[in-house]
């Protein structure tokens, strides 16, 4: 079996953390040239390259990136374990840096990453909301444990990652009150109806458009919006009628005051929780997961 060496992981940590090996060195008391010789140490056991020379600095490689978040994790662990054994309760919270891409709704992201914060016990929770690919550039770089998606990672992005199913739902047309006449006719009572409609290019957009075409059905695109919010705003004043994913119906009526026109299964809105590693390793994403299958949230109708 091998055997890590935890001081050599040790010196890799310090170095990561404070930049240098000039400064690693004041801060452990260790001469230059020890370091740098356990470094290589470290570097011939893994297999791997850890820092790279960049200008006059020292730069984490891919791998050097992946050691220091397990390096961050073992020796918060540590420390724990000292504070324990100490009678002392543990202060350190579990880090989860998580990506939200900005067309999920407000509502379905809360939900999912509640089950993490239920799920994992100190749980501390760094979101970051942006486009996809530039998410997956952060998860791919290893600043990000996980991404929330409407959509697997695209094949375009050169990024490895894999996609786990957590909810799966139809979708529930709503308008304002005004426009309640809509339900008679559904879904032929669209044609010329006004609509508000996600930007160009998500999942949902494409489903909708995909489905009013097989229906024979063209509404009349009264506006295009990247934010959800604000989408959801103009359709509480009337300005037209909107998607969103069945399994916040309620909240979003509660929310805006607006009403059901209809309902349909045949447009689905999936989201998925996006890593770099083929099954789930971090107990906040593996919450996620359990959550959904046991509260029955990842649902297919």
């Amino acid at each position: 079996m091998e055997w890590l060496n935890y001081h050599h992981l040790h010196y890799f940590w310090v170095v990561a953390r404070v930049g240098s090996i000039a400064r690693a060195s004041e801060e452990l008391r260790i001469s230059q040239p020890s370091i740098s010789s356990q470094l290589k140490t470290l570097e011939g056991a893994l297999g791997h390259p850890l820092l790279e020379r960049r200008g006059r600095g020292l730069v984490l490689t891919d791998v050097g990136r992946t050691v220091q978040r397990y390096a961050d994790e073992i020796f918060r662990t540590g420390r724990e374990l000292q504070q324990v054994l100490k009678g002392a309760p543990s202060r350190e919270r579990v880090p989860f840096s998580v990506g939200v891409v900005d067309v999920i709704p407000k509502l379905v992201a809360e939900r999912m990453l509640q089950s993490a914060v239920d799920g994992v016990k100190d749980l501390r929770l760094v979101c970051r909301e942006g486009p996809l690919p530039a998410l997956l550039a952060s998860l791919a770089l290893h600043e990000l444990d996980a991404v929330l998606s409407d959509s697997p990672a695209p094949e375009s992005v050169r990024v490895k990652a894999f996609g786990h199913l957590l909810v799966e739902c139809g979708v529930v047309l709503l308008a304002a009150p005004r426009l309640a006449h809509l339900r008679k006719g559904f879904p032929g009572s669209l044609s010329g109806a006004p609509v508000l409609l996600p930007a160009a290019g998500t999942a949902l957009r494409q489903g909708l458009e995909a489905w009013f075409a097989a229906r024979e059905v063209e509404p009349v695109v009264a506006g295009e919006f990247d934010d959800g919010a604000l989408l959801k705003a103009f359709g509480a004043r009337g300005m037209g009628v909107f998607a969103v994913p069945d399994t916040i119906e309620k909240e979003v009526c509660a929310q805006y005051g607006v009403v059901a026109v209809g309902r349909t299964d045949e447009v689905r809105e999936r989201f998925y929780v996006l890593t770099v590693e083929r099954r789930l390793r971090h107990p906040a994403a593996v919450a996620m997961a359990e959550a959904a299958r046991g509260a029955g949230v990842r649902r297919k109708t």
